[in-house]
């Protein structure tokens, strides 16, 4: 008897789960348009925020009277000029010693009323925000009288210190506001760690939550800073010695109704610039970052 021996299937090979299908990248505007449609009004808008620039140096190195669009031969009579014989050296530490005072009082007391904001709930809260937020719409020349009239009856006219005091005053609102939103971003747990550790309310803003602002504060004070370094008003108004003035009036004084010394008038705006372009240059990341941190909400 003849038997068929049964032939056993090899088992089927087991199925892999098929890949999820990958998103096709996304598309930006920017991508789809022409590389000389973006880099044309780029170009263009450079060259005009370029050429006053060019300007001032143009007429800050070139000689007294010369014509030619590239300063050549360069001089540094007219820097030379402004330093000694205007009385600049003495404007720049004046300007000096008001940006840094300025800086320094703004920070703190923003510091201060900031964090009042953001961890305390009071019934005038919000009138007090609204308040901060409205004196934003008050120009500088209005505070002028009252603070002329209540510097005047302290004895504080032609004093440093009072220039010191109206700048610190003109910038504490919009400070208070950023550093507010600033710290409402820290997380209120951070500092509740801290006090379970032992940590008093003092201590632990110290040790946990100041750190995180550095972004923050250096936006406020550099802010801060840079203002009262140009502003011209409360200068010119509560200062009456030549000896007390700071830059922009000093560079006021190189005008007059009959002549400009447009050589001299360059120097010293470069004079003034400079100072300024190497604080941002330094603290360009953190102004960013704590001007974004700031304006939003946490």
């Amino acid at each position: 008897m003849i038997t068929k021996e049964a032939t056993v299937a090899a088992p089927a090979p087991a199925r892999t789960a098929p890949e999820p299908p990958r998103p096709a990248p996304r598309r930006r505007a920017w991508d789809e348009a022409p590389r000389w449609q973006i880099y044309l009004p780029l170009g263009i808008y450079l060259v005009f925020t370029l050429i006053p620039f060019y300007w001032i140096l143009l007429f800050a190195l070139r000689p007294a009277g010369s014509t030619s669009l590239v300063p050549w031969p360069m001089t540094g009579a007219h820097f030379e000029k402004v330093w000694t014989d205007r009385g600049f050296a003495t404007f720049f530490y004046n300007s000096v010693l008001v940006g840094v005072a300025t800086l320094l009082m703004t920070t703190l007391v923003a510091l201060a009323g900031g964090y009042a904001l953001a961890r305390f709930d009071f019934k005038v809260k919000r009138t007090f925000m609204l308040t901060l937020l409205c004196s934003q719409f008050v120009p500088g020349a209005l505070l002028l009288v009252p603070l002329f009239e209540i510097f005047a009856e302290l004895q504080m006219i032609n004093s440093l210190v009072s220039v010191m005091i109206a700048e610190t005053v003109f910038q504490l609102p919009l400070s208070m506001i950023l550093i507010s939103n600033f710290i409402k971003n820290v997380p209120y747990s951070l500092e509740e760690a801290a006090w379970v550790d032992g940590c008093d309310r003092f201590r632990a803003f110290r040790v946990v939550v100041l750190p995180l602002l550095r972004p923050g504060l250096i936006a406020v004070g550099s802010f801060a800073f840079v203002h009262s370094w140009n502003h011209f008003l409360f200068a010119l108004m509560f200062l009456n010695n030549q000896e007390k003035q700071t830059i922009p009036v000093g560079l006021n004084t190189l005008m007059s109704a009959d002549s400009v010394d447009l050589g001299a008038l360059a120097a010293g705006g470069i004079i003034a610039a400079v100072p300024v372009v190497i604080v941002f240059a330094f603290i360009q990341k953190w102004l960013i970052t704590g001007f974004s941190a700031g304006a939003v909400k946490g």
